[in-house]
């Protein structure tokens, strides 16, 4: 089990160059990655594979260990990202197959609605200007003033708010448990605890596609070598990397596809009842890098607040000590909610945004590009799947599988 985890690099490209190809297992689809995306991938692909012609491998125990896992739980409307991206569109897209999906497989999810508040005239003009974004791209919308946001949640200060009910809350672990369900009914293998350590096209057979070498974490077979004719990298935190196999070192991939790792952490809430009955977010920064430390619901109706932001070197740095305080996120939270006291929060968790968007830099699009035009064909890049992703799974996965046929 050892060897097969240390191994990487050199050493394990070497190791696959040199697998006998009659011990290679053999699949059409090979999915690298089990967050919510790689299951919801699979499950896709698995249906057109005929079942057993699919392959999805988590480095991890268990599924959506990671960024699927550490976040807010919403179902987004689609309303702040460019008109015409990737995000907006698969999002909105997205939200109509989740909302589907939901009911027919009855994953809980409700839906608050939302809020974003401008404490000035001048947020108030982005909030104008948001407002006819929504118009454009077809979500409900509309903008309150003083008065109105008063009477309608008491608690929130808000010079004006612009008002969306296309926006929900779900249960992303029991979304991931019914893709999981899925996968297997539709005759996919699934392999947790699996970690791909070299990848290479396959070129000695002569009929294309593409070899993975897997470090197992099984003490009798620590490395397993497996054929596919298709490969698709869903690995979120660790997709830069998984393409980085594929292509020597000055390859246009390694700056084009290089992640940067935005930490937030989120806050409980512990203090006198609060009644807000909507998700309460702030004006977003220029860049959208993040959407502010906002007011979410949970399930069972508890509030909860985040995420801050923090850049950080590591995809594997969940501490939630450092970075902003408590009394930092108390006083972005207070801007639209009054009542509350640093005493009130405690970190809770944290969740890392794997983002193609470096820090300060202009709004970089999701990757969902079938390479080609690279000179891989068959292989499928999923990279910098943030936030809208959630969301907008159900429509990665279909678009995934449009790509391949």
């Amino acid at each position: 089990m050892r060897i097969g985890r240390r191994l990487s690099g050199a050493a394990a490209a070497v190791r696959l160059a040199e697998w006998p190809a009659d011990d290679m297992a053999e699949v059409e689809h090979l999915v690298i990655g089990a967050g919510v995306v790689g299951l919801a991938v699979g499950r896709e692909l698995a249906a057109r594979a005929g079942g057993g012609g699919t392959l999805v491998v988590e480095k991890n125990r268990h599924f959506g260990m990671e960024t699927s896992s550490r976040n807010s739980e919403v179902i987004h409307a689609g309303i702040h990202y460019p008109r015409d991206s990737l995000r907006t569109r698969l999002c909105i897209e997205g939200r109509r197959l989740l909302t589907a999906y939901c009911a027919r497989r009855e994953v809980p999810c409700q839906w608050p609605g939302k809020w974003v508040v401008a404490q000035s005239d001048e947020q108030a003009e982005h909030l104008h200007a948001l407002a006819h974004h929504c118009r454009d791209v077809g979500v409900p919308a509309r903008i309150i003033g003083r008065r109105q946001a008063a009477a309608a949640e008491p608690s929130v200060r808000a010079h004006a708010a612009l008002v969306t009910p296309a926006t929900g809350i779900i249960d992303s672990h029991a979304l991931m448990a019914a893709l999981s369900v899925d996968l297997a009914d539709r005759g996919a293998d699934y392999a947790p605890g699996a970690r791909v350590v070299a990848l290479c096209r396959d070129t000695a057979s002569g009929r294309g596609g593409y070899r993975a070498l897997v470090a197992t974490g099984d003490a009798a077979a620590p490395l397993m070598a497996v054929r596919a004719a298709v490969v698709v990298n869903a690995a979120g935190l660790w997709a830069d990397r998984v393409a980085h196999m594929l292509v020597p070192p000055d390859h246009a991939w390694r700056t084009q596809y290089k992640l940067h790792f935005a930490k937030g952490r989120y806050y409980t809430y512990a203090g006198p009842p609060i009644a807000v009955r909507t998700l309460v977010y702030p004006v977003p920064d220029k860049h959208t890098t993040s959407l502010g430390t906002h007011l979410t619901l949970d399930m069972a109706g508890a509030i909860r607040f985040g995420p801050d932001l923090e850049w950080v070197a590591s995809n594997t740095d969940y501490a939630t000590d450092g970075g902003q305080s408590v009394e930092q996120a108390a006083a972005a939270v207070a801007e639209y909610l009054p009542a509350i006291r640093p005493r009130n929060l405690a970190p809770g968790y944290s969740g890392i945004r794997p983002k193609l968007q470096p820090p300060g830099g202009a709004f970089r699009d999701f990757v969902v590009r079938e390479e080609s035009d690279a000179g891989f064909p068959g292989f499928v890049n999923l990279i910098g799947i943030e936030s809208p992703g959630l969301t907008s799974v159900l429509a990665i996965a279909a678009m995934v599988d449009r790509l391949l046929r």
